[in-house]
Protein backbone atom coordinates (compact mmCIF):
# COMPACT_ATOMS: atom_id res chain seq x y z
CA UNK A 1 0.00 0.00 0.00
CA UNK A 2 3.28 2.22 0.69
CA UNK A 3 4.40 1.86 -2.44
CA UNK A 4 1.10 2.58 -3.96
CA UNK A 5 0.79 5.50 -2.62
CA UNK A 6 4.66 6.56 -2.80
CA UNK A 7 4.15 5.70 -6.70
CA UNK A 8 0.93 7.99 -6.78
CA UNK A 9 2.76 10.50 -5.72
CA UNK A 10 5.64 10.75 -7.74
CA UNK A 11 3.45 10.95 -10.60
CA UNK A 12 1.63 13.80 -9.30
CA UNK A 13 4.87 15.21 -8.80
CA UNK A 14 6.05 14.73 -12.86
CA UNK A 15 2.74 15.91 -13.75
CA UNK A 16 3.48 19.16 -11.74
CA UNK A 17 6.92 19.61 -13.22
CA UNK A 18 5.41 19.02 -16.79
CA UNK A 19 2.92 22.01 -15.76
CA UNK A 20 5.78 23.73 -14.69
CA UNK A 21 7.95 23.44 -17.75
CA UNK A 22 5.01 24.34 -20.10
CA UNK A 23 4.39 27.81 -18.00
CA UNK A 24 8.13 28.26 -17.66
CA UNK A 25 8.34 27.68 -22.10
CA UNK A 26 5.13 30.30 -21.98
CA UNK A 27 7.21 32.97 -20.23
CA UNK A 28 10.18 32.23 -21.85
CA UNK A 29 8.26 33.12 -24.77
CA UNK A 30 6.81 36.17 -24.13
CA UNK A 31 9.62 37.37 -22.59
CA UNK A 32 11.79 36.83 -25.73
CA UNK A 33 8.94 38.46 -27.51
CA UNK A 34 9.42 41.48 -25.01
CA UNK A 35 12.79 42.36 -25.74
CA UNK A 36 12.41 42.05 -29.69
CA UNK A 37 9.48 44.62 -28.99
CA UNK A 38 11.85 46.79 -26.63
CA UNK A 39 14.60 46.43 -29.24
CA UNK A 40 12.52 48.13 -31.51
CA UNK A 41 11.32 50.56 -30.02
CA UNK A 42 14.95 51.34 -28.70
CA UNK A 43 15.59 51.24 -32.74
CA UNK A 44 12.52 53.85 -33.35
CA UNK A 45 13.61 56.00 -30.41
CA UNK A 46 17.18 56.46 -32.01
CA UNK A 47 15.66 56.87 -35.39
CA UNK A 48 13.18 59.67 -33.50
CA UNK A 49 15.80 61.44 -31.97
CA UNK A 50 18.59 61.30 -35.17
CA UNK A 51 15.42 63.16 -37.66
CA UNK A 52 14.97 65.65 -34.29
CA UNK A 53 18.21 66.41 -34.30
CA UNK A 54 18.45 67.09 -38.26
CA UNK A 55 15.43 68.94 -37.93
CA UNK A 56 16.67 71.32 -35.39
CA UNK A 57 19.94 72.13 -36.99
CA UNK A 58 18.47 72.94 -40.58
CA UNK A 59 15.72 74.84 -38.60
CA UNK A 60 18.61 76.64 -36.76
CA UNK A 61 20.09 77.38 -40.04
CA UNK A 62 16.73 78.81 -41.62
CA UNK A 63 16.21 80.73 -38.51
CA UNK A 64 19.61 82.26 -38.42
CA UNK A 65 19.84 83.52 -42.10
CA UNK A 66 15.56 84.71 -42.09
CA UNK A 67 14.65 85.73 -38.82
CA UNK A 68 15.48 88.93 -36.69
CA UNK A 69 16.94 88.67 -33.30
CA UNK A 70 13.57 88.37 -30.87
CA UNK A 71 12.13 85.39 -33.46
CA UNK A 72 15.48 83.27 -32.68
CA UNK A 73 14.45 81.73 -30.15
CA UNK A 74 11.69 79.97 -31.53
CA UNK A 75 12.72 77.43 -33.57
CA UNK A 76 9.63 76.18 -35.11
CA UNK A 77 6.53 78.15 -35.74
CA UNK A 78 2.73 76.01 -36.30
CA UNK A 79 3.41 75.54 -40.18
CA UNK A 80 7.01 74.01 -39.60
CA UNK A 81 6.00 71.93 -36.56
CA UNK A 82 2.96 70.84 -38.73
CA UNK A 83 5.01 69.69 -41.66
CA UNK A 84 7.40 67.73 -39.51
CA UNK A 85 4.50 65.94 -37.74
CA UNK A 86 3.24 64.92 -41.09
CA UNK A 87 6.79 64.29 -42.40
CA UNK A 88 7.00 62.19 -39.27
CA UNK A 89 3.64 59.90 -40.41
CA UNK A 90 4.50 59.48 -43.66
CA UNK A 91 7.67 58.11 -42.77
CA UNK A 92 5.82 55.59 -40.90
CA UNK A 93 5.11 56.90 -36.84
CA UNK A 94 2.30 57.61 -35.40
CA UNK A 95 1.59 61.62 -34.60
CA UNK A 96 -1.71 60.84 -32.27
CA UNK A 97 -1.39 61.19 -28.78
CA UNK A 98 -2.55 57.59 -28.52
CA UNK A 99 0.32 55.99 -30.09
CA UNK A 100 2.76 58.75 -30.44
CA UNK A 101 6.05 57.81 -31.48
CA UNK A 102 5.49 54.23 -32.22
CA UNK A 103 6.05 52.80 -35.83
CA UNK A 104 2.54 52.34 -37.75
CA UNK A 105 3.73 48.79 -39.68
CA UNK A 106 2.44 50.52 -42.72
CA UNK A 107 -1.19 51.11 -41.60
CA UNK A 108 -3.20 54.20 -41.95
CA UNK A 109 -4.40 55.16 -38.47
CA UNK A 110 -7.64 57.46 -38.06
CA UNK A 111 -6.51 58.83 -34.71
CA UNK A 112 -3.02 60.55 -36.61
CA UNK A 113 -5.48 61.36 -40.21
CA UNK A 114 -8.05 62.85 -37.73
CA UNK A 115 -5.59 65.44 -35.91
CA UNK A 116 -4.38 66.21 -39.59
CA UNK A 117 -7.70 67.57 -40.30
CA UNK A 118 -7.94 69.57 -37.09
CA UNK A 119 -4.54 71.16 -37.63
CA UNK A 120 -5.87 71.62 -41.03
CA UNK A 121 -9.28 73.34 -40.28
CA UNK A 122 -7.18 75.59 -37.59
CA UNK A 123 -5.04 77.11 -40.22
CA UNK A 124 -7.51 78.15 -42.87
CA UNK A 125 -9.60 79.49 -39.85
Amino acid sequence: MKDRNFLDNVMEFEQQLDLMQKQFEVLKNSVASMMEEHQALQMDNHHLRTRLEKVMASSEVIGNEEKPEHAKKDAFDIGEGYDNLARLYHEGYHVCSLNFGSSRKGEECLFCLTFFDKKGEKQKG
